[in-house]
Parts: structure tokens; sequence; C-alpha cells
């Protein structure tokens, strides 16, 4: 695998006729006069008054451009990108579980980077997002003119972690193995690009239910047609012993709710509501079990991996 070729290759998706406009908007923002960065729930960018007096009209067109905005929530000045998703609900369920000090840590399928930004306040050593979306990409080239992280972000998947030039001490994994037809491989390419006795932070659907039984929807799960396999417990954590992984921890189980997921004046189109049975919530429109949210901590063994183990 050639990964400077699949580089190549996906810087060029830049230049599509429907995202070529959007980068070019964003260069063509006037050099922020950034006063302070806030890493709280919102994500904000404290912005010189000037400035945004002078350059707020631009900076909003340009926000609007970018959407949908499925991950956030954001403040760019006065500016709120109120997003589809309350992405602080998962990343504040998660926070008391790591300490990203000093560590390399890459977020596999970041979206627009709001868990990245999030995680800068622990002075991890790098920090790598992975996503192929050049629209995903466009929204965090248009947040990182403010916020001016060094965060690296590559237009690439989780199936070149193996062949990745280096690896992680820490991986984040959120809202990605459901969307894979192949679970045990992802989880593979997953353990391939941490380090021996690196720790992988996954959340996924799940079903409840013993033993190790696995729903696979026939066409459409909530509206969404690349679901595959959603686990019970018993069966992830098989699917985790035969990727090779030494142990699974359980952190929490969630069900997606309207405080978490709801349609905005950022996002646009449907969301939960509407992919929920409206005379019973606890179904997907299709009639299967709503989603429940399933987070897990699985740990690489402690010794160095193979690119055949």
């Amino acid at each position: 695998m050639n990964l400077e070729a699949i580089r190549r290759e996906r810087r060029a998706w830049l230049g599509w006729k429907n995202i070529a406009p959007l980068q070019e908007a964003i260069a063509a923002l006037p050099e922020p006069e950034v006063e302070g960065i806030d890493r709280g729930d919102w994500v904000s960018v404290r912005l010189a008054p000037g400035y945004e007096a002078r350059h707020r009209e631009q900076i909003e067109q340009t926000a609007r451009m970018l959407m949908p905005w499925r991950k956030g929530p954001f403040r760019i000045g006065s500016l709120e990108i109120d997003s589809e998703w309350r992405s602080q609900i998962k990343y504040n369920l998660l926070r008391p579980h790591f300490d990203l000090r000093g560590k390399r840590v890459a977020d596999i399928g970041c979206n627009n980077g709001y868990y990245l930004f999030r995680m800068e306040e622990d002075r991890p050593a790098r920090l790598v997002g992975f996503d192929p979306s050049p629209l995903f990409f466009s929204q965090f080239f248009f947040l990182n003119r403010f916020v001016r992280s060094p965060i690296r972000y590559e237009l690439l998947g989780v199936e070149h972690l193996p062949e990745y030039e280096e690896r992680f001490d820490t991986i984040f994994c959120l809202g990605v193995l459901y969307h894979r037809t192949d679970p045990i491989a992802t989880l593979k390419a997953l353990r391939k690009g941490l380090e021996a006795g690196g720790e992988l932070f996954l959340d996924t659907f799940m079903i409840e239910g013993e033993g190790e039984m696995v729903l696979s929807p026939a066409h459409r799960y909530g509206k969404i047609p690349n679901v595959y396999f959603i686990p019970t417990v018993d069966a992830l954590r098989g699917w985790c012993e035969r990727a090779g992984f030494a142990e699974m921890e359980v952190l929490a189980m969630r069900r997606t709710d309207a405080q978490e997921q709801r349609r905005t004046p950022w996002s646009g189109g449907e969301s939960l509501g509407d992919f929920l049975d409206p005379s019973d919530p606890t179904r997907t429109i299709e009639g299967y079990p709503a989603p429940i949210r399933l987070y897990v901590r699985l740990r690489n063994r402690r010794y160095k991996i193979t690119k055949d183990s």
C-alpha cells in the first residue's frame, strides 16, 4: 500500500466542484485575530472585537456554506454553530476514563475534529484525525483557521492504519464499526495501529440480549443504509478476542435520545426523531430496536504487533 499515492489522490478530492468553493471561501477569510480558545462543551474561539465587527458576516457565510454540521457544537466569536449531535455528551462520558498527556493519539472517523480539539486540553504529544470525507476536512480547515492547532488531519480511513508510519498509544473509534462490512477485520486494523499495551476507545450500536447474537438489518437501520452488524455485548467481546485484543472493559451503555441528537438550523434534513417509530420510540422506523450505544475500552497485548499477527 502506497500511502503517499493515496494521499495525493485524496488531496485532489479538494478540487471537486462542490468542495473547491468551500476551500476558496475558507482561504479568503482574513487572518484571524484570536484572543483565546475555550475547550469546554462548546469549543469556542474568542475573537478580537474589532476583527469580529469587520468580518462576522463573512465568517457566518463561510460556515453556512459548510453545512450540514453533524458534530460540535462550536462558537466562533458570537457565531454559534449548533450541530446535530451534542458531541459533548459522548466526550464527557468518556473523559473520566482517559489521560492523554504526552501520548500519541488518533481519532478514526474524526468528522470535523470536535473531539480532537477537546483532547488538546490534555497536552498529548501528537493528535491525528483520520476521515476520508472532503466536506468534514473542509469544516476542520475552517475551524482550524481560528483554533490554530497542530492537529494533523489525514484523508484516510481505518483500513490504512496497519500501514501508517507510526503507532499510537491511544486510539478513539467512535461510531464507525457498524458502518463496516467486516467488523473483525476493522478491529484487527485498529489493533495494528496501536503500540504494544495501547488502548482503544470504541463505541458502537448494540442490541440487548444474552449470548453472542448479532442484528444484521436487511436494508436500513433508522433510515441509515450502511449499518451492517449490531452485536450484543457478548458478540462484541467475541469479535475483539478474535481480533487479538487482550481484554474488553465495558464503560457505559446509553440509549440515543433527542437531547443528544436532533435537527438544528445548522444540520438541516432529518434527525433522530425522524428515524424512530412515531408510535413507539423504542423502535426504529423499520421496526428494529432503537439505537443503544455501547462504550468500551480495549487493551492491546503487551508485545510488538507484526503485520501478519
